[in-house]
């Protein structure tokens, strides 16, 4: 009886450790192949994004300065024009110029924004026609939260309606309400 049973295992069908360990060996050849091409995706994915955004800050910015007597304005304002502290006589119920999750510089599809404001506007002469926070020009910057992970290059957009970039991650703008001569354009 015992003979009968080592018999039956003999002629049992199955895959053996060789079988087994050409099949990992192919997969990890292609996971190896396939992951470096997901991720340089993943980071034009992300950089499409950031231009994107940018495009639409400086849309924002341009809208919203045709109805502030010609002035920009901080993030706030773009989201909640109609609060009153912005364009004083702008209804609270009219659209606003900008989403709020894009107005709150949170770092988003892996990079950070930013936004620097131009000089102040002057004061206003007589009743008060636009924001006291408006400004004379603006930069939107957008830079890899992680530097050649999420992102390579670094972006920013003033109010001239221009975009450019760095190759190497870093703020194009800097700091600056304008964009830089050095600055590459898209």
């Amino acid at each position: 009886m015992a003979e009968e049973k080592s018999l039956e295992m003999r002629h049992e069908k199955g895959f053996t450790l060789i079988e087994l360990l050409i099949v990992v060996a192919i997969i990890g050849i292609i996971a190896a192949i396939a992951i470096p091409s997901l991720l340089r995706a993943r980071v034009s994915a992300n950089e499409a994004a950031a231009i994107g955004d940018i495009r639409t800050v400086i849309s924002a910015e341009a809208a919203y300065q045709s109805s502030n007597a010609g002035f920009y304005d901080n993030m706030g304002c773009l989201a909640s024009p109609g609060s009153g502290a912005c364009i004083p006589s702008y209804p609270a119920s009219a659209p606003t110029f900008l989403d709020g999750n894009l107005a709150s510089f949170s770092a988003k599809q892996g990079y950070n924004r930013t936004m620097v404001p131009g000089t102040p506007a002057p004061a206003p002469v007589g009743p008060p026609t636009y924001s006291p926070t408006s400004i004379a020009g603006f930069s939107y910057s957008a830079t890899p939260t992680s530097p050649d992970q999420t992102g390579v290059r670094g972006f920013a957009g003033d109010a001239s309606g221009v975009i450019c970039f760095t190759p190497n991650g870093i703020d194009p703008a800097a700091g600056l309400p304008a964009l830089p001569p050095s600055c590459t354009p898209i």
